[in-house]
């Protein structure tokens, strides 16, 4: 009988699978039309963390997650599949987290060096880091596929996926292991951090070097329109980053061992289940904060969610 934290853990898996995918689909077709009032190197990032997050949804919760739940006994279940899909697993949650970290890295150019600005935030540029981002953590998680063994032979064919012993104990797979935990999430982590707190003091240097120049007098509340202008995408870029923090923040205390001390076996499981669906739910945050932060990506989303039904009413008439 399924404990209460499994079925929840059910539950979740499947209402995450449910809206996340029409979710980032949605966003990508609103981002695709180019009309959020954001510039368009912003909107390939932006797509591509919608695709990453995508991506991280159909592999981590669709092909992993639900098969122990709905498909068990799927060719999903045979050595080479499972660990294909582990690999791609791997892969799609580095590019989620990594294309984020590019998205930050381009506003913080874009506020914070305007000489640069000018080279960096373009959009051949943009494609340029997107595509050899993805290659390069591609290949970074081919090994992966060579990590894991088959539990059982069936007819002599190869069922589930088993890390390997010599993955714990031999000095380059433990390298490897920490290679990857430094490569995601920590180092991202730390370098979003920093860059939004570059970000912010280069923004209250800003205003007060405005406002002296413009030698405001006291009650003047006139409004500077180019501040004004970076508003809406500077609280895009932070609300991104603190959400991404917060949902990532308890999965780096699993990574780190620094709860596993202090609970017991099934607490600690609990904990585990639990830092995973934050990290996995993650994966559906960014469209929500698009549409909160961004006015003119609610109107586009109201356009595409009308058009079915004006299309219909059109048809009718």
């Amino acid at each position: 009988m399924e404990s209460p934290m499994q079925m929840f853990k059910k539950i979740f898996n499947l209402t995450l699978a449910v809206i996340g995918v029409p979710v980032n689909l949605t966003a990508i077709l609103v981002l695709l039309r180019g009309k959020c009032g954001l510039s368009s190197c912003s909107i390939r990032y932006m797509l591509a963390m919608a695709s990453g997050d995508l991506m991280c949804i159909l592999i981590e919760i669709g092909l992993r997650q639900l098969r122990f739940s709905y498909y068990p006994q799927s060719f999903l279940k045979l050595t080479p599949v499972c660990s294909v899909v582990r690999a791609l697993e791997n892969a799609a949650v580095d590019l989620s987290v990594w294309f984020t970290v590019m998205f930050t890295v381009d506003r913080f150019v874009a506020i914070c060096s305007h000489k640069l600005k000018v080279t960096y935030c373009t959009n051949k540029t943009a494609v340029t880091v997107l595509a050899t981002t993805t290659i390069l953590l591609c290949l970074k998680n081919v090994p992966v596929y060579f990590t894991l063994q088959h539990r059982k032979l069936i007819d002599n064919v190869p069922w589930g996926c088993y890390v390997k012993k010599d993955y714990f104990t031999d000095p380059r797979w433990r390298g490897f292991a920490a290679f990857s935990i430094a490569l995601t999430p920590m180092f991202p982590i730390a370098l979003i951090l920093i860059l939004n707190a570059m970000i912010f003091r280069r923004i209250l240097m800003g205003s007060r070097s405005r406002n002296s120049f413009k030698g405001q007098n006291k009650g003047d509340k006139q409004i500077d329109p180019e501040i004004e202008s970076r508003r809406t995408a500077i609280i895009l870029l932070f609300s991104i980053s603190i959400s991404f923090i917060i949902l990532w923040s308890l999965y780096v205390l699993y990574l780190l061992h620094v709860i596993r001390p202090l609970l017991d076996v099934r607490d600690y499981y609990k904990f585990v289940a639990v830092a995973y669906m934050l990290r996995n739910l993650s994966c559906c945050t960014n469209t929500f904060i698009y549409a909160v932060t961004q006015p003119k990506f609610r109107e586009e989303l109201k356009r595409i969610l009308k058009y079915p039904f004006t299309s219909i009413t059109a048809y009718i008439d």
